[in-house]
């Protein structure tokens, strides 16, 4: 049980039986503490992707019911890789409830992709939304049975606001942006801006899916140790708390089963929901339509798929 600014992740959870989903990067950090709370409440399965087999296998050892999780394989920053873990998903399961795009890297040196995007822009935004679109069919099928509550949740970062003044440079992504204004950090930025603005049009154009992004506060994960010192310094000074990683899925958790997530959205208006389910207007860069409908047309056209 974890109980943070008011969200208790036994209480407050409904039952979740017959419900299948996915999160991206669910072998540590916020992901894995997501998964340990949402099994316990039923789930008919939860998908989980990641690179660490040991540490996924470690972690269905450990949940109450190891049957309920399946580990998927999957490199985001490659899309052979996520075509080949989206293909054995649809496989599985012939219903997808909850997808909860939760992987991603932060502040890392630069470099690119197997596919030559920017990497940190390649494994938040690309390879998250390469798969969900490609189980996207999937999700509105589910949304077609009575009663289903389908919803997509994508893990962003109060980082946002390090994007460069064009929101997303199209222009260098295919580069390792070594020039980019504040480094490593706008290139996060650019790549958690994404995240916003892939869910709230996501949630635009497919109504009968409840879609949001949520930050889940500055947690105490790899993310963070694994920072070079001056960079790890630098979130220490401004984060003098760091959440506990169970304390970082609660959000998480929230967004994807409260019964009250569809009734705080308010398009327009939210950006994002700060821990635990506070609504945040963000900055302009977040409503920007001109700027989201062209990140949807150019993730449709690199990935090679179109949405239903």
């Amino acid at each position: 049980m974890t109980i943070f600014k008011g969200f208790d992740t036994t209480r407050d959870v409904p039952s979740l039986g017959g419900k299948v989903i996915l999160i991206t990067g669910g072998t540590g950090g916020v992901g894995k503490a997501a998964i340990e709370h949402l099994a316990k409440h039923d789930p008919q399965k939860i998908f989980f992707t990641g690179r660490n087999t040991q540490a996924a296998e470690r972690l269905i050892a450990s949940l109450p019911d190891p049957s309920v999780a399946t580990f998927v394989p999957c490199s985001l920053d490659s899309l052979a890789s996520v075509k080949t873990a989206a293909d054995k998903i649809i496989q599985q399961t012939d219903r997808l409830d909850i997808v909860i795009a939760n992987a991603g890297i932060m502040a890392v040196p630069a470099g690119v992709s197997d596919d030559g995007y920017e990497i940190q822009f390649a494994t938040n935004h690309v390879g998250n939304v390469a798969l969900t679109l490609r189980v996207l069919p999937l999700m509105l099928k589910t949304a077609e049975i009575p009663g289903a509550d389908v919803r997509f949740v994508a893990l962003t970062s109060l980082g946002y606001r390090g994007h460069p003044k064009q929101g997303v440079d199209f222009e260098t992504i295919k580069t390792a942006q070594e020039g980019m204004v504040m480094g490593s950090w706008g290139r996060y930025g650019q790549s958690k801006l994404a995240n916003i603005l892939f869910a709230r049009q996501l949630g635009k154009r497919y109504p009968s899916i409840t879609s949001l992004a949520i930050h889940p506060g500055v947690v105490n994960t790899e993310l963070v140790t694994e920072l070079s010192w001056a960079k790890w310094l630098l979130v220490r000074v401004t984060n003098p708390h760091l959440l506990t990683q169970e304390e970082g899925a609660v959000n998480t958790v929230w967004a994807a089963t409260a019964k009250d997530v569809r009734e705080r959205l308010d398009e327009g208006k939210t950006a994002f929901f700060e821990p635990v389910g506070k609504a945040s207007a963000g900055t302009k860069s977040c409503f920007d339509e001109k700027l989201m409908t062209e990140l949807w047309e150019w993730t449709e056209r690199e990935v090679g798929l179109q949405a239903p």
